[in-house]
């Protein structure tokens, strides 16, 4: 009888640190670094790949995700229980001591990993992590602006992650930081997706950013030229990915840009459906548009393996 209660202790606990973690970016982050890897190899003649260069890699990157997440939700707790009451913290599952401390250790993790892999990816990863600690902690506290905060999520989904990390397995695998021009349209694609991203996600969180001074774009300007905004930079988007395959700058020209031409189109049939007031219904296409952003990493790297 003790056994099984331990059991469903520990099993509590994991259900805690699994919603702490936020689990659509820690499954965006997931792809993402899979995506990189695959398309590190499928561009490259000739590789070599050390035994540990993935499994760190990733494991420094969802640790780094964790901490980023972990603290945006320990320095927010009042507008939490406004915005987002189910979080650990905001609803009292999860101490704040107890989240400092899963924060403090994956940001240790994260940082220990890359070190042990090389240098310039610690530099990589240490940057992604000041740039998500000015993000929630004063005196920056970046989402406070929209502007800044919208900036800070591309730059670190759409360049740090795509660009920086391509680059570190590109020279574990061949010695040399090359960057093929395939993986310019992916992270032209992914830092538009990322703005998409952070306007998205505030929508439905209206009243408690204004309540507590948040300035992001839908208290601003309101919900539907956030969400007009946000439908526009993700429609260029797909339109830059179907361009670039329809001038053959991409491998399988054909899957390329059919692909993401019927993806551009389903997003705009449920942007177009959507009532922007109705908390429902933008929760739910925000659910949906992650799922696009899990898609596009699952998409990308097929066309280098087709060869068609």
């Amino acid at each position: 009888m003790q056994g099984k209660f331990v059991v469903s202790l520990h099993m509590k606990n994991l259900l805690i640190l699994w919603q702490f973690s936020r689990p659509h970016t820690i499954i965006g982050s997931t792809l993402s670094i899979l995506s990189i890897f695959a398309i590190a190899i499928g561009t490259s003649t000739s590789v070599t790949i050390p035994v540990l260069l993935l499994p760190l890699s990733l494991l420094s990157a969802l640790a780094c995700n964790i901490y980023i997440t972990g603290l945006n939700q320990w320095s927010d707790i009042d507008v939490d229980k406004i915005n987002k009451p189910w979080l650990p913290i905001a609803a009292g599952t999860l101490s704040k001591q107890n989240a400092f401390r899963i924060v403090l250790t994956c940001g240790i993790i994260s940082l220990t990993c890359a070190a042990i892999l090389s240098l310039p990816f610690l530099g990589l990863i240490f940057t992604i992590l000041a740039i998500g600690t000015a993000y929630s902690l004063p005196p920056l506290k970046l989402k406070r602006n929209h502007l800044l905060a919208a900036g800070a999520i591309s730059v670190v989904r759409g360049l740090l992650v795509n660009v920086g990390f391509f680059l570190h397995f590109r020279y574990e695998m061949m010695g040399a930081y090359t960057l093929p021009y395939a993986i310019i349209p992916l992270t032209v694609f992914v830092t538009a997706f990322s703005l998409g991203i952070a306007w998205f996600k505030d929508i439905p969180d209206t009243e408690g950013d204004a309540m507590y001074n948040f300035g992001t774009l839908a208290v601003r300007k309101g919900r539907k030229p956030a969400f007009l905004a946000g439908v526009i930079i993700v429609s260029f988007a797909y339109a830059f990915i179907v361009f670039a395959a329809a001038t053959r700058q991409l491998p399988a020209p054909w899957y390329y840009g059919v692909v993401h031409l019927v993806a551009l189109l389903v997003f705009l049939w449920r942007a177009y459906a959507l009532q922007v007031e109705n908390n429902q219904q933008v929760k739910s296409f925000y659910l949906f548009f992650w799922g696009l952003f899990f898609m596009e990493y699952i998409i990308y790297p097929v066309g280098f393996f087709l060869g068609i």
